[in-house]
């Protein structure tokens, strides 16, 4: 399956603003790449690109005063089938874990452990433990959180969605993770494009999405507490602790954004 994705992000800024830009494929999908999305800028800039702690693509640069327009438009090749499941991939006790997955367990920015802990140990001790709690998490979540974007608030974090019931897909995953965490679960965040491939009509305009890793049975899996359900055409952006660590367009100045698209869609053959 061949798939084209990419997005345009329209600024007008006030005075020259850096900027750290991480709105390219993950590297572990450019190998995948048919034709790479590469950050086009108008007008043109100079483009610094580095690898931050948790191995993102990040650019850096400076966006000129006035109207400046971010873009990437790449094909990525895909296997078309939906994210992996295995039902009987087990939890590993704390013990047992490998040292990199550890950060994973801690509180961050927006997952509030210390302040969820007794919840998440009523809500899931007794249910099942391995790939049925993350999915029990998932279910609840998905439940609990009503979704709107008139409910967007950068500043929300795990425990006020909690408290409030609604949110957006990045609230969604920040109550996961925090949840999964206090169950002694490692769980990342991630930021990337979620397709409508293979899904029914009417489809919601695009945007970049938010999900989580869980780390069970040795690996890395993909759970989506906002959708809740395997997608066909997942490609990761970035992965972190928190939404914190992984923004798409970090601005060191006043902005305005003025345009926003994104798209991904599979190409017909």
């Amino acid at each position: 399956m061949r798939i084209g994705l990419g997005c345009e992000l329209t600024y007008d800024l006030p005075k020259d603003t850096p900027m750290i830009v991480l709105l390219n494929v993950h590297y572990s999908r450019v190998g995948y790449l048919e034709r790479p999305d590469q950050l086009i800028t108008d007008p043109p800039v100079p483009v610094e690109s580095y690898r931050d702690l948790f191995g993102n693509w990040c650019c850096r640069l400076v966006g000129p005063r006035g109207r400046f327009v971010l873009r990437t438009d790449g094909v990525i090749l895909d296997d078309g089938e939906t994210d992996p499941v295995d039902l009987t991939a087990i939890q590993h006790p704390v013990e047992d874990l490998p040292a990199a997955t550890l950060g994973y367990l801690l509180a961050s920015r927006y997952c509030e452990t210390d302040l969820l802990s007794n919840e998440a140990w009523r809500l899931f001790e007794h249910g099942p433990s391995g790939w049925g709690r993350v999915q029990a998490i998932c279910d609840f979540v998905h439940d609990h959180v009503r979704f709107g974007y008139e409910n967007s608030r950068p500043t929300r974090t795990a425990a006020e969605t909690y408290a409030e019931g609604r949110g957006v897909c990045r609230d969604f995953t920040h109550l996961a993770v925090t949840f999964c965490r206090c169950m002694n679960i490692p769980a990342r965040y991630c930021t990337g494009y979620i397709s409508d491939i293979g899904l029914p009509p009417p489809y919601e305009p695009m945007d970049f999405a938010a999900w989580m890793e869980v780390y069970l049975g040795g690996r890395w899996w993909a759970f989506d507490p906002r959708n809740n359900a395997p997608r066909r055409g997942r490609v990761l952006i970035a992965r972190g602790r928190d939404a914190a660590d992984v923004p798409l367009t970090h601005t060191f100045g006043p902005n305005t954004l003025s345009g926003f698209r994104v798209w991904i869609d599979e190409i017909a053959a």
